[in-house]
């Protein structure tokens, strides 16, 4: 090697301590300003819940403001799509769900491509769907509602919060399950549905088991079964799916935190590490509980592992069941 030669490799292994200690810095810095945390949905739902909860916890471990910005439109989509098009700093995050990352891709055209897009920091929350009927149903258990759909082909009807919502795609699901033919009625948002199956002009539906707890409390709807994996401790007495016999209806919606594709993973695992460490908190489990939410924390590989197979299952069950998509 010649002089030249042996000088420059001399202060590149000078250097070399230096550029490393510049790599790790902004993970260990971070943040040092303000986080966005964007909520694809109004106030006052279960992503927007999810983020202020934790969202003030995280504030509090990194002395730094959460600033939820609630971006409403096209069930989730439009949030999910700014958080896609942010500049991939970590400053700005977003708390979606299974609709806009796994189902609205195969049922719509979306701006982005959720596994390419988008870069997935931890699974949050899931919350289980549970089978309700009306009060004039006779059913009263899931074999006598598949008996009764049985005996009336095309008669009986389930509401949905929309076209392409969970709730709709959960009855595909129970129709190609159970082999019955029941009829979609699609609504504009959970409580224009569920203000019909009190009135009984729709006799079923699948939703979010936190918007239809107070009305099974109350006796004015009927639970069929919980599409959870365990029972539900705001509702003991309902039977999971998998108890009522039909183990492959298991109908569970989630929420979970993604910043913009291209986020350094030194800032993805950052994230990562202080969303988790908040989770943790006794008091942000007792106030997620109430909302019938269990806190679940994971890594950033195996959520993105997690999101593959949900967009892989709702896309089966969207092409099986034959619903019309707007792709």
């Amino acid at each position: 090697m010649t002089i030249c030669g042996r000088l420059l490799a001399a202060i590149l292994l000078l250097l070399a301590p230096v550029t490393a200690s510049a790599q790790q810095f902004p993970a260990k810095a971070f943040p040092t300003k303000p986080i966005r945390l964007i909520v694809p949905f109004p106030p006052g739902g279960p992503n927007d819940i999810i983020a202020r909860v934790i969202g003030q916890k995280i504030s509090e471990l990194v002395k730094q403001p959460i600033i939820v910005d609630n971006r409403a439109g096209q069930g989730g989509v439009l949030g999910t799509d700014a958080v896609a098009k942010a500049a991939p700093d970590g400053y700005t995050v977003a708390i979606a769900s299974a609709g806009a990352l796994a189902i609205s891709p195969s049922m719509e055209k979306v701006a982005y491509d959720t596994l390419k897009d988008l870069a997935p920091v931890t699974l949050v929350a899931t919350v289980p769907e549970m089978l309700v009927v009306a009060t004039d149903v006779p059913a009263k258990n899931m074999s006598e509602l598949v008996a009764l759909a049985k005996a009336q082909p095309g008669k009986l009807n389930f509401a949905s919060s929309g076209p392409g919502s969970l709730p709709h795609l959960a009855c595909e699901l129970f129709k190609l399950t159970a082999k019955i033919d029941i009829v979609h009625v699609p609504y504009r948002g959970a409580a224009s549905a569920v203000n019909d199956l009190l009135g009984q002009q729709v006799q079923m539906t699948f939703l979010d088991l936190p918007v239809i707890l107070p009305q099974i409390k109350a006796g004015t709807l009927r639970p069929i079964a919980l599409g959870g994996r365990e029972r539900a401790p705001t509702a003991p007495d309902v039977p999971t799916t998998t108890e009522a016999g039909m183990p492959d209806l298991i109908i569970e919606n989630w929420y979970g935190m993604i910043a913009p594709a291209g986020t350094p993973p030194a800032i993805v695992t950052r994230l990562n590490q202080i969303a988790t460490e908040a989770m943790a908190d006794p008091a942000v489990k007792a106030k997620l509980a109430e909302q019938g939410l269990t806190l679940v924390g994971d890594t950033p590989e195996h959520f993105r592992d997690f999101v593959a197979a949900d967009i892989k299952r709702w896309a089966k069950v969207i092409q099986d069941a034959g619903v019309v998509t707007a792709k």
